[in-house]
């Protein structure tokens, strides 16, 4: 008889401004198609469970409005998330300049800075020769300045394209090790009590 294999369930949010492609890298991931019409989102959330390094995952995915320099965060949806997924598009030079920013002020909501975190480059598929798109070396760089700030956990970086289905399953794996990272070092919040 098989050992029963350890079950984990975790929730993630997928954070970055409106119209990079969200949605699209969600039920990219979830259900995968590729959904060609945009409808602003409100609030999403779907689940799938995976198979991650002999366990199985239960992925609690929180598909956020995109979010600009003014909108505030919906402290309610993040409580219990484990991962970040930080979204811009390479099409988008001001979707990029807004990952830092929410990056910021969701440190700032929850009061750490040691969530695990992935920056996606979505929509390199529309990238051409012209030079106006946001290359992987400055994506690279600017993931480089988002993590703890005692430098244990820096966010990881991935381009996908939700449309090819390009590094989209890669960038959730990126993530779920940084979260197994995180909780192997003991950190992991699941223990600790909140009162609220």
């Amino acid at each position: 008889m098989d050992e029963p294999q350890p079950s984990f369930q975790r929730k993630i949010a997928v954070l970055g401004a409106r119209n990079v492609g969200k949605t699209t890298l969600t039920v990219r991931f979830v259900e995968q198609h590729f959904v060609e019409s945009y409808y602003p989102t409100i609030e999403n959330e779907f689940t799938k469970i995976i198979q991650f390094k002999g366990n199985t995952y239960t992925l609690e995915i929180l598909d956020t409005a995109g979010q600009d320099e003014f909108s505030l965060l919906n402290a309610k949806s993040l409580i219990g998330v484990k991962g970040i997924v930080l979204c811009y598009s390479v099409s988008n030079r001001s979707s990029f300049e807004l990952v830092p920013v929410v990056w910021d002020k969701l440190v700032d909501q929850l009061g750490r800075d040691d969530l695990p975190c992935i920056v996606v480059a979505n929509k390199i598929d529309v990238r051409d020769s012209s030079g106006n798109y946001v290359t992987a070396q400055e994506g690279r760089h600017m993931a480089q300045s988002i993590g703890s700030s005692d430098g244990k956990l820096q966010a990881g970086f991935v381009e996908c394209s939700a449309k090819e289905d390009v590094n989209v399953e890669e960038a959730i794996r990126i993530l779920l090790e940084k979260m197994r990272y995180q909780e192997s070092g003991g950190e992991s919040s699941d223990s600790k009590c909140v009162v609220m």
